[in-house]
């Protein structure tokens, strides 16, 4: 049932970035990188909708979105384990091609084992150093978003 969830969310998500797609040709092809690194509920939530809707105005398939979570930020995919709202959320985003990425300093700092206490992280999604992550992106042309 979760997972059927989790699909026709995705399924709304695509279709409402697809509305988007008339403005698309007035903002044309974006590359952005969401920093997230406050662990407040309501403001990581903030900016997943800000995620969200920045896809919708621009179209998915003109979109390139990477979140990059470090320090308090992590806690967005901690807090996702027990929060079916928050993975539908994340889910439906990485379903329009989203990236989530975790410093692997925090990690270590914190003592976080992202496989027992992270929401769908896997190897690849951590990056050695937010902050200098956040930096490289930049300079490979990702504009910066601080919800």
């Amino acid at each position: 049932m979760k997972k059927l969830i989790t699909t026709l969310m995705g399924l709304a998500a695509v279709l409402l970035a697809l509305s988007g797609t008339a403005l698309a040709g007035e903002y044309g092809k974006q590359k952005a990188v969401y920093h997230i690194n406050g662990g407040d509920a309501q403001q990581n939530m903030a900016a997943l909708r800000n995620v969200q809707n920045h896809i919708n105005a621009v179209g998915a398939e003109n979109m390139e979105v990477k979140v990059v979570m470090h320090g308090g930020g992590v806690e967005l995919v901690r807090r996702a384990r027990d929060n079916e709202d928050l993975r539908t959320r994340i889910d439906s985003l990485k379903v329009q091609n989203v990236e989530f990425q975790v410093c692997a300093n925090t990690l270590k700092g914190k003592g976080i084992d992202y496989k027992a206490d992270l929401y769908d992280v896997k190897e690849s999604d951590i990056v050695p150093s937010g902050v200098a992550h956040l930096s490289h992106l930049q300079g490979q042309g990702y504009t910066y978003v601080k919800p």
